[in-house]
Protein backbone atom coordinates (compact mmCIF):
# COMPACT_ATOMS: atom_id res chain seq x y z
CA UNK A 1 0.00 0.00 0.00
CA UNK A 2 1.76 3.30 -1.12
CA UNK A 3 0.86 6.22 1.26
CA UNK A 4 -0.29 9.47 0.10
CA UNK A 5 2.91 11.63 -0.31
CA UNK A 6 4.86 8.86 -2.01
CA UNK A 7 1.81 8.95 -4.65
CA UNK A 8 2.06 12.36 -5.15
CA UNK A 9 5.58 12.43 -5.78
CA UNK A 10 5.77 9.18 -7.96
CA UNK A 11 2.90 11.25 -10.01
CA UNK A 12 5.04 14.15 -10.37
CA UNK A 13 8.15 12.41 -11.63
CA UNK A 14 5.56 10.32 -14.01
CA UNK A 15 4.56 13.88 -15.21
CA UNK A 16 7.49 15.19 -15.31
CA UNK A 17 9.31 12.30 -17.10
CA UNK A 18 6.51 12.67 -19.80
CA UNK A 19 6.95 16.31 -20.47
CA UNK A 20 10.47 15.60 -20.99
CA UNK A 21 9.20 12.92 -24.21
CA UNK A 22 9.36 9.85 -22.39
CA UNK A 23 6.37 7.17 -22.80
CA UNK A 24 3.93 6.86 -20.15
CA UNK A 25 4.19 3.24 -19.85
CA UNK A 26 7.67 2.92 -19.63
CA UNK A 27 7.36 5.77 -16.94
CA UNK A 28 5.42 4.31 -14.94
CA UNK A 29 7.39 0.50 -14.96
CA UNK A 30 10.28 2.43 -13.62
CA UNK A 31 8.12 4.41 -11.51
CA UNK A 32 7.71 0.73 -10.25
CA UNK A 33 3.59 0.90 -10.69
CA UNK A 34 1.51 0.26 -13.92
CA UNK A 35 -0.12 2.53 -16.09
CA UNK A 36 -3.63 1.31 -14.70
CA UNK A 37 -2.61 2.23 -11.74
CA UNK A 38 -1.74 5.62 -12.79
CA UNK A 39 -5.04 6.45 -14.46
CA UNK A 40 -6.95 4.67 -11.37
CA UNK A 41 -5.55 7.26 -8.69
CA UNK A 42 -6.22 10.20 -10.85
CA UNK A 43 -10.02 9.02 -11.75
CA UNK A 44 -10.66 7.85 -8.12
CA UNK A 45 -9.01 11.30 -6.31
CA UNK A 46 -6.38 8.57 -5.18
CA UNK A 47 -4.11 11.92 -5.29
CA UNK A 48 -6.31 13.69 -2.67
CA UNK A 49 -7.38 11.51 -0.35
CA UNK A 50 -4.96 8.88 -0.75
CA UNK A 51 -5.86 4.94 -0.47
CA UNK A 52 -9.13 3.91 1.54
CA UNK A 53 -9.10 0.29 1.98
CA UNK A 54 -8.41 1.24 5.56
CA UNK A 55 -11.57 2.74 5.89
CA UNK A 56 -12.95 0.22 4.43
CA UNK A 57 -16.05 -1.58 6.42
CA UNK A 58 -15.92 -5.30 5.95
CA UNK A 59 -18.43 -8.23 6.98
CA UNK A 60 -17.80 -10.23 10.31
CA UNK A 61 -15.96 -13.82 8.72
CA UNK A 62 -18.41 -16.24 8.09
CA UNK A 63 -15.90 -18.41 10.42
CA UNK A 64 -15.86 -16.16 13.06
CA UNK A 65 -16.52 -17.50 16.36
CA UNK A 66 -20.43 -16.47 17.80
CA UNK A 67 -20.71 -13.57 20.59
CA UNK A 68 -22.15 -16.62 22.79
CA UNK A 69 -19.46 -19.09 21.72
CA UNK A 70 -16.56 -16.47 22.26
CA UNK A 71 -18.36 -15.89 26.05
CA UNK A 72 -18.14 -19.45 26.53
CA UNK A 73 -14.28 -19.69 25.97
CA UNK A 74 -13.88 -16.87 27.87
CA UNK A 75 -15.61 -18.34 30.53
CA UNK A 76 -13.87 -21.44 30.67
CA UNK A 77 -10.48 -19.88 30.09
CA UNK A 78 -11.13 -18.35 33.45
CA UNK A 79 -11.90 -21.76 35.50
CA UNK A 80 -9.98 -21.86 38.86
CA UNK A 81 -8.26 -24.99 37.35
CA UNK A 82 -7.02 -23.40 34.19
CA UNK A 83 -5.97 -19.97 36.39
CA UNK A 84 -2.06 -20.49 35.53
CA UNK A 85 -2.20 -22.78 32.51
CA UNK A 86 -1.89 -20.60 28.78
CA UNK A 87 -3.74 -21.74 26.04
CA UNK A 88 -1.51 -24.11 24.53
CA UNK A 89 -2.28 -26.65 27.66
CA UNK A 90 -6.02 -25.74 28.44
CA UNK A 91 -7.24 -26.48 24.83
CA UNK A 92 -5.52 -30.35 24.70
CA UNK A 93 -7.06 -30.96 28.47
CA UNK A 94 -10.24 -30.15 27.29
CA UNK A 95 -9.88 -32.59 24.12
CA UNK A 96 -9.44 -35.46 26.61
CA UNK A 97 -12.56 -34.68 28.67
CA UNK A 98 -14.22 -34.50 24.71
CA UNK A 99 -14.99 -30.86 24.63
CA UNK A 100 -13.69 -28.49 21.60
CA UNK A 101 -14.39 -24.81 21.89
CA UNK A 102 -11.74 -23.41 19.84
CA UNK A 103 -8.16 -23.32 18.39
CA UNK A 104 -5.56 -22.16 20.83
CA UNK A 105 -4.96 -19.10 18.51
CA UNK A 106 -8.60 -18.13 19.03
CA UNK A 107 -8.39 -18.68 22.93
CA UNK A 108 -5.45 -16.46 22.95
CA UNK A 109 -7.17 -14.07 20.44
CA UNK A 110 -10.30 -13.70 22.73
CA UNK A 111 -8.10 -13.55 26.16
CA UNK A 112 -6.23 -10.63 24.20
CA UNK A 113 -9.55 -8.81 23.04
CA UNK A 114 -10.61 -9.13 26.72
CA UNK A 115 -7.02 -7.68 28.24
CA UNK A 116 -6.13 -11.06 29.82
CA UNK A 117 -3.21 -11.81 27.86
CA UNK A 118 -0.46 -10.71 30.57
CA UNK A 119 2.15 -13.76 30.91
CA UNK A 120 1.32 -15.67 33.85
CA UNK A 121 3.37 -16.85 36.51
CA UNK A 122 6.53 -15.29 37.86
CA UNK A 123 8.68 -16.56 34.23
CA UNK A 124 9.93 -14.27 31.78
CA UNK A 125 9.68 -14.76 27.99
CA UNK A 126 11.73 -18.04 27.23
CA UNK A 127 14.75 -17.24 24.67
CA UNK A 128 16.25 -19.16 22.13
CA UNK A 129 19.33 -21.30 23.05
CA UNK A 130 22.06 -22.52 20.77
CA UNK A 131 22.17 -26.42 20.97
CA UNK A 132 25.29 -28.40 21.51
CA UNK A 133 26.32 -32.69 21.44
CA UNK A 134 23.62 -35.50 20.46
CA UNK A 135 22.15 -38.38 21.79
CA UNK A 136 18.74 -39.71 20.30
CA UNK A 137 15.51 -41.70 22.13
CA UNK A 138 13.63 -43.68 20.33
CA UNK A 139 11.62 -45.56 23.63
CA UNK A 140 11.86 -44.78 26.96
CA UNK A 141 14.61 -46.61 29.04
CA UNK A 142 17.61 -45.15 26.40
CA UNK A 143 18.66 -41.80 27.33
CA UNK A 144 18.72 -40.41 30.91
CA UNK A 145 19.76 -36.98 31.76
CA UNK A 146 20.32 -36.04 35.53
CA UNK A 147 21.70 -32.74 37.39
CA UNK A 148 21.44 -31.57 40.60
CA UNK A 149 20.13 -28.24 41.71
CA UNK A 150 19.84 -26.06 44.96
CA UNK A 151 17.00 -25.85 46.69
CA UNK A 152 17.04 -22.79 49.46
CA UNK A 153 16.07 -22.89 53.03
CA UNK A 154 14.74 -20.05 55.56
CA UNK A 155 18.40 -19.96 56.99
CA UNK A 156 20.39 -17.70 54.80
CA UNK A 157 23.56 -19.69 53.22
CA UNK A 158 21.96 -23.09 53.93
CA UNK A 159 21.04 -25.03 50.90
CA UNK A 160 19.19 -28.60 50.23
CA UNK A 161 20.49 -30.63 47.47
CA UNK A 162 17.30 -32.13 44.75
CA UNK A 163 19.03 -34.83 42.86
CA UNK A 164 17.20 -35.82 39.62
CA UNK A 165 17.01 -37.98 37.07
CA UNK A 166 14.90 -37.86 33.40
CA UNK A 167 13.82 -40.35 30.90
CA UNK A 168 14.60 -38.13 27.66
CA UNK A 169 11.92 -39.74 25.86
CA UNK A 170 8.96 -39.74 27.93
CA UNK A 171 10.09 -37.04 29.84
CA UNK A 172 9.22 -38.20 33.17
CA UNK A 173 11.15 -38.34 35.87
CA UNK A 174 12.40 -41.77 36.97
CA UNK A 175 14.40 -41.31 40.01
CA UNK A 176 14.51 -38.15 42.72
CA UNK A 177 16.26 -37.30 46.20
CA UNK A 178 16.80 -34.49 48.79
CA UNK A 179 19.46 -34.30 50.90
CA UNK A 180 21.27 -32.09 53.66
CA UNK A 181 24.34 -32.17 51.66
CA UNK A 182 26.23 -32.53 48.38
CA UNK A 183 27.82 -36.08 48.07
CA UNK A 184 29.00 -38.69 45.87
CA UNK A 185 27.32 -41.31 47.61
CA UNK A 186 23.99 -39.43 47.15
CA UNK A 187 24.45 -39.51 43.29
CA UNK A 188 25.20 -43.13 43.08
CA UNK A 189 22.70 -44.14 45.53
CA UNK A 190 19.89 -42.52 42.95
CA UNK A 191 21.26 -44.05 40.24
CA UNK A 192 21.26 -47.46 41.86
CA UNK A 193 17.76 -47.23 43.30
CA UNK A 194 16.53 -45.70 40.15
CA UNK A 195 18.14 -48.56 37.84
CA UNK A 196 16.32 -51.45 40.10
CA UNK A 197 12.86 -49.30 40.03
CA UNK A 198 13.13 -49.30 36.11
CA UNK A 199 14.42 -52.68 35.44
CA UNK A 200 17.72 -51.68 34.09
CA UNK A 201 19.18 -55.31 34.68
CA UNK A 202 16.59 -56.61 32.06
CA UNK A 203 17.37 -54.51 29.29
CA UNK A 204 19.98 -55.58 26.22
CA UNK A 205 20.92 -52.34 26.07
CA UNK A 206 21.32 -50.04 29.20
CA UNK A 207 21.05 -46.74 28.96
CA UNK A 208 22.89 -43.78 28.43
CA UNK A 209 23.18 -41.40 31.60
CA UNK A 210 24.25 -37.34 30.05
CA UNK A 211 24.87 -35.04 32.79
CA UNK A 212 27.08 -31.56 33.14
CA UNK A 213 30.24 -31.49 34.22
CA UNK A 214 29.81 -30.92 38.46
CA UNK A 215 32.30 -32.99 40.16
CA UNK A 216 29.52 -35.21 42.41
CA UNK A 217 28.32 -36.76 39.39
CA UNK A 218 32.00 -37.19 38.07
CA UNK A 219 33.14 -38.65 40.98
CA UNK A 220 34.66 -41.95 41.33
CA UNK A 221 32.26 -43.68 43.70
CA UNK A 222 29.31 -42.93 41.19
CA UNK A 223 31.33 -44.02 37.67
CA UNK A 224 32.37 -47.27 39.38
CA UNK A 225 28.33 -47.41 40.19
CA UNK A 226 27.28 -46.83 36.49
CA UNK A 227 29.94 -49.11 35.40
CA UNK A 228 28.45 -51.99 37.95
CA UNK A 229 24.92 -51.32 36.67
CA UNK A 230 26.20 -51.11 32.46
CA UNK A 231 24.85 -47.29 32.18
CA UNK A 232 27.05 -45.43 29.61
CA UNK A 233 27.93 -42.03 31.21
CA UNK A 234 27.85 -38.91 29.04
CA UNK A 235 29.31 -35.77 30.03
CA UNK A 236 28.58 -31.58 28.50
CA UNK A 237 31.19 -30.22 26.87
CA UNK A 238 33.46 -27.88 29.27
CA UNK A 239 32.17 -24.80 30.15
CA UNK A 240 28.92 -24.99 28.17
CA UNK A 241 25.97 -24.49 30.32
CA UNK A 242 23.07 -25.54 27.62
CA UNK A 243 24.24 -29.46 26.83
CA UNK A 244 21.69 -30.42 29.51
CA UNK A 245 18.66 -28.96 28.43
CA UNK A 246 16.24 -31.07 29.71
CA UNK A 247 17.34 -31.43 32.93
CA UNK A 248 17.99 -27.41 33.39
CA UNK A 249 14.46 -26.77 31.78
CA UNK A 250 13.03 -29.55 34.39
CA UNK A 251 14.48 -27.62 37.53
CA UNK A 252 13.28 -24.01 35.88
CA UNK A 253 9.64 -25.75 35.61
CA UNK A 254 9.78 -26.60 39.47
CA UNK A 255 11.16 -23.50 40.76
CA UNK A 256 8.23 -21.57 39.05
CA UNK A 257 5.88 -23.71 40.17
CA UNK A 258 3.53 -21.22 42.16
CA UNK A 259 3.77 -23.58 45.66
CA UNK A 260 7.64 -23.29 45.57
CA UNK A 261 8.25 -21.56 48.91
CA UNK A 262 9.76 -17.89 47.60
CA UNK A 263 11.43 -17.42 51.22
CA UNK A 264 12.89 -21.08 51.33
CA UNK A 265 12.14 -24.20 53.65
CA UNK A 266 11.96 -24.77 57.03
CA UNK A 267 13.84 -28.41 57.33
CA UNK A 268 14.82 -31.45 54.98
CA UNK A 269 11.46 -32.97 55.65
CA UNK A 270 9.72 -30.11 54.20
CA UNK A 271 11.57 -30.22 51.39
CA UNK A 272 11.36 -33.47 50.76
CA UNK A 273 7.53 -33.56 50.81
CA UNK A 274 6.72 -30.57 48.31
CA UNK A 275 9.73 -32.32 45.91
CA UNK A 276 7.45 -35.28 46.33
CA UNK A 277 4.36 -33.75 45.71
CA UNK A 278 6.29 -31.83 42.62
CA UNK A 279 7.07 -35.25 41.11
CA UNK A 280 3.40 -36.36 41.39
CA UNK A 281 2.47 -33.25 39.41
CA UNK A 282 5.05 -33.30 36.74
CA UNK A 283 4.75 -36.66 36.13
CA UNK A 284 1.03 -37.45 36.09
CA UNK A 285 -0.99 -33.97 35.99
CA UNK A 286 1.23 -32.04 33.73
CA UNK A 287 0.91 -32.03 30.05
CA UNK A 288 3.98 -31.46 28.49
CA UNK A 289 4.78 -29.43 24.78
CA UNK A 290 7.29 -31.56 24.16
CA UNK A 291 4.98 -34.71 23.85
CA UNK A 292 1.85 -33.31 22.22
CA UNK A 293 0.66 -32.52 25.69
CA UNK A 294 0.51 -35.66 26.91
CA UNK A 295 1.68 -36.63 31.02
CA UNK A 296 5.26 -38.24 30.68
CA UNK A 297 3.40 -41.14 33.13
CA UNK A 298 1.70 -41.57 30.11
CA UNK A 299 4.01 -41.53 27.39
CA UNK A 300 5.84 -43.93 29.52
CA UNK A 301 3.63 -46.66 29.86
CA UNK A 302 2.93 -46.36 26.10
CA UNK A 303 -0.59 -44.82 26.57
CA UNK A 304 -0.07 -41.93 24.44
CA UNK A 305 -0.90 -43.58 21.18
CA UNK A 306 -3.94 -43.85 22.21
CA UNK A 307 -4.85 -40.50 23.81
CA UNK A 308 -3.67 -38.71 20.38
CA UNK A 309 -5.36 -41.09 18.34
CA UNK A 310 -8.58 -40.09 20.47
CA UNK A 311 -7.80 -36.40 19.98
CA UNK A 312 -7.96 -36.51 16.26
CA UNK A 313 -11.27 -38.09 16.25
CA UNK A 314 -12.56 -35.45 17.98
CA UNK A 315 -10.47 -32.60 15.90
CA UNK A 316 -12.19 -34.74 12.42
CA UNK A 317 -15.45 -34.57 14.12
CA UNK A 318 -15.32 -30.59 15.22
CA UNK A 319 -14.26 -29.75 11.57
CA UNK A 320 -16.80 -32.19 10.21
CA UNK A 321 -19.22 -29.80 11.92
CA UNK A 322 -17.94 -26.42 11.10
CA UNK A 323 -15.62 -26.77 7.89
CA UNK A 324 -15.66 -23.38 6.78
CA UNK A 325 -13.55 -22.70 10.27
CA UNK A 326 -10.80 -24.76 9.14
CA UNK A 327 -8.61 -23.59 6.36
CA UNK A 328 -6.30 -26.18 6.10
CA UNK A 329 -5.86 -29.63 7.69
CA UNK A 330 -6.93 -30.39 11.91
CA UNK A 331 -4.01 -29.84 14.19
CA UNK A 332 -1.03 -33.06 13.93
CA UNK A 333 -1.62 -35.49 17.34
CA UNK A 334 0.54 -38.03 15.60
CA UNK A 335 2.59 -38.91 18.70
CA UNK A 336 6.54 -37.86 18.58
CA UNK A 337 8.75 -41.09 17.69
CA UNK A 338 12.32 -39.65 18.08
CA UNK A 339 13.50 -36.78 20.49
CA UNK A 340 16.91 -35.59 20.69
CA UNK A 341 19.12 -34.10 22.86
CA UNK A 342 21.11 -31.48 21.49
CA UNK A 343 20.99 -32.06 17.80
CA UNK A 344 23.88 -31.13 15.92
CA UNK A 345 23.92 -32.26 12.14
CA UNK A 346 20.96 -33.73 10.46
CA UNK A 347 23.63 -36.47 9.46
CA UNK A 348 24.28 -37.73 12.56
CA UNK A 349 20.23 -37.87 14.46
CA UNK A 350 19.72 -39.91 11.17
CA UNK A 351 22.58 -42.06 11.89
CA UNK A 352 21.36 -42.35 14.90
CA UNK A 353 17.88 -43.27 14.21
CA UNK A 354 19.29 -46.04 12.80
CA UNK A 355 20.87 -47.34 15.59
CA UNK A 356 24.59 -46.57 15.04
CA UNK A 357 24.44 -43.16 17.31
CA UNK A 358 27.14 -43.56 20.47
CA UNK A 359 29.50 -40.42 20.66
CA UNK A 360 32.47 -41.15 22.84
CA UNK A 361 31.87 -41.97 26.40
CA UNK A 362 33.88 -39.71 29.11
CA UNK A 363 36.04 -42.24 31.27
Amino acid sequence: MIGLEDRQCLARDIDVAKQSGARLRPACEVAGITLRTLQRWKTEDGLIRGDRRPEAVRAPSHRALSAAERAQVLEVANEARFAELPPARIVPMLADEGLYLASESSFQRILRDAGQTARRGRAKAPAASRPPSTHVATAPGQVWCWDMTYLPATVTGRWFHLYLILDLYSRKIVGWEVHASDAAEHAAHLVRRTALSEGIAALADKPILHGDNGATLKATTVLAMLHWLGIKPSYSRPRVSDDNAYAEALFRTAKYRPEFPAKGFEDLETARSWASRFVHWYNVEHRHSGIRYVSPAQRHAGEDHLILAARHVLYAEARRRHPARWAGNTRNWSPISTVTLNPEREAVVSMATQGTNRQPLAA
